[in-house]
């Protein structure tokens, strides 16, 4: 997992998988550029990196938002010379708005504001990025896919939209940015322990119940952590992964290799 001196720019960095990845990036040599919309965390995240005597600096950033996605590529480019790995983690969840996350309660605003973080700005980071990335040796974009790329989940419409986007999109960058010598791929979790998962398991009902059948529809018995999908970005950014390319990886724990039962819908066979 060679990513000495590539320099990253990490979107939704200030919490979870991302700030995860910042940190296993910058222990193994990498130069970090965090953004978040959480300013506090970001900064306090990237201090702590450079306490362990990592190379990491904070963008604010809502991804949404071109001119700032535009001033994050900008900034990151003078700060350490270019981008060698844009790591499109920001997004979201309808549960994390507060509004009710059925077909018949969920407002157009939530449905288009889910789908405007977790695809469109997958869009725009690379819009702006691949300037950059096309001046390096080894550019690689790596998008946060979800075992919803592939698969429908209850109460789960928008972010299941924007998974099954972001999938295509991988794949449609991945043959237009290759003459370019540009990787695209994504990785694609089941239930990982970050807020966005503990804000959407304490919604429900019975959030013990729930946390527990999520663990068991996994082979391997237990929640994902964000460390476990950090060191899968790092190998995909990595020199050693060169031949990887288009690719909707799974880090699921096994979860898609078997089909779950009718009973998490309160149906009977």
């Amino acid at each position: 997992m060679n990513v000495r001196d590539l320099r990253f720019v990490i979107t939704g960095a200030a919490h979870g998988i991302g700030a995860e990845t910042a940190r296993v990036a910058a222990a193994a040599g990498a130069r970090v550029m965090l953004s978040d919309v959480d300013d506090a965390r970001g900064e306090a995240t990237a201090e702590a990196i450079r306490q362990a005597g990592g190379d990491a600096q904070f963008c604010p950033c809502d991804v949404t938002d071109e001119d700032q996605v535009r001033a994050l590529m900008e900034r990151t480019a003078e700060a350490f010379g270019g981008i060698d790995v844009l790591h499109n983690n920001a997004g979201t969840h309808e549960s994390m708005i507060g509004e009710e996350v059925t077909l018949d309660t969920m407002s157009r605003a939530t449905f288009e504001r889910i789908l405007g973080i977790n695809l469109v700005g997958c869009f725009l980071c690379a819009k702006y990025a691949v300037p950059h990335l096309r001046k390096s040796d080894y550019p690689s974009i790596i998008n946060a896919g979800s075992t919803a790329s592939f698969l429908g989940f209850p109460q789960n419409l928008a972010y299941g939209a924007s998974k099954g986007g972001v999938a295509i999109l991988t794949k449609s960058l991945a043959v237009d940015l290759a003459p370019d010598g540009i990787r695209v791929n994504a990785y694609c979790p089941a239930a990982v322990e970050t807020n966005m998962v503990t804000k959407f398991v304490d919604a429900s009902p019975n959030p013990e119940a729930l946390k527990n059948m999520m663990a068991r529809s996994h082979l391997v018995p237990r929640l994902g952590a964000p460390a476990d999908v950090a060191h899968l970005v790092c190998f995909l950014a990595s020199r050693e992964s060169s031949f990887v390319n288009g690719v909707l990886w799974l880090i699921d724990g096994g979860s898609l290799a078997w089909r779950g039962t009718t009973d998490v819908l309160g149906m009977e066979s």
